[in-house]
């Protein structure tokens, strides 16, 4: 008999989070909701096809948080995807203290803490039965490979996410344990978060292009795929053309 898979999706009552709730739950797997708005939560996961459990979460309470997530963790009958979606944005021009100092709580040491915690769950319980000790995923965005006028903060934390993310790649080249890790960067999608309109694709295509990703256990993936090319570009530039362009 087929072990039921299960996800937990961090960041799932709005956006990509939710929508790639909704995927992943129609792919099959059991859904581990965790975000700060239990009520919205448990609607989504009322009415999702497989079961579903919900975690209060406040990703900058660190500590709650991760503690929040092993409890999550244990609850389940089976973890073997984590999904950090969690994230904010604004535009802050005038570099005020309290949007910049919110954006590196959410999107810096909320990360981490959870990011440290799935991999401690999964190199802490193996599965040797399977293809993978886990799967980690977090969400970054295209904005990671350059800085940004409008939102300084927001580009600089998703640059640490991508970055983070690829030092644990290398870092699980030196372990006996098998945990796959993949970062999406995001280009513009229809959500809260959203800082313009090019290319902007729906939180759905964005959960399609993120679940075939993670079906595929891909290293990096953009979406839409399109995106790619803008980050090729933007690493290839000079700055002095990146300014003039962007």
């Amino acid at each position: 008999m087929t072990q039921q898979r299960g996800a937990i999706v961090v960041g799932a009552s709005s956006g990509i989070g939710e929508a790639l709730s909704r995927r992943l739950a129609a792919d099959g797997y059991e859904i581990g909701l965790a975000a700060r708005r239990t009520e919205r939560m448990r609607r989504i996961g009322n009415e999702l096809p497989t079961k579903a459990y919900v975690a209060t979460m406040d990703v900058t309470a660190v500590e709650d948080a991760r503690q929040g997530f092993f409890d999550l963790a244990a609850a389940m009958p089976s973890v073997d995807l984590v999904v950090l979606s969690a994230g904010v944005a604004s535009v802050n021009r005038d570099l005020e203290w309290e949007p910049e100092r919110q954006t590196i709580d959410v999107n810096v040491r909320g990360f981490t803490a959870l990011a440290t915690a799935a991999m401690e769950y999964f190199e802490s319980t193996p599965d040797h039965a399977s293809e993978s000790d886990g799967h980690l995923v977090g969400i970054s965005s295209v904005a990671a490979h350059i800085g940004n006028d409008d939102a300084p903060a927001y580009s600089a934390s998703k640059a640490y996410v991508s970055t983070y993310l690829e030092g644990l790649r290398y870092r699980e080249g030196d372990r006996d344990t098998d945990v796959t890790i993949t970062t999406i960067e995001p280009g513009f999608v229809d959500t809260k978060l959203s800082l313009g309109g090019f290319w902007e694709c729906s939180p759905e295509t964005a959960a399609a292009q993120i679940a075939r990703a993670i079906e595929k256990k891909r290293k990096h993936a953009y979406v839409t795929r399109r995106w790619r090319a803008i980050a090729w570009l933007v690493d290839l530039l000079p700055e002095r053309l990146r300014r003039r362009l962007f």
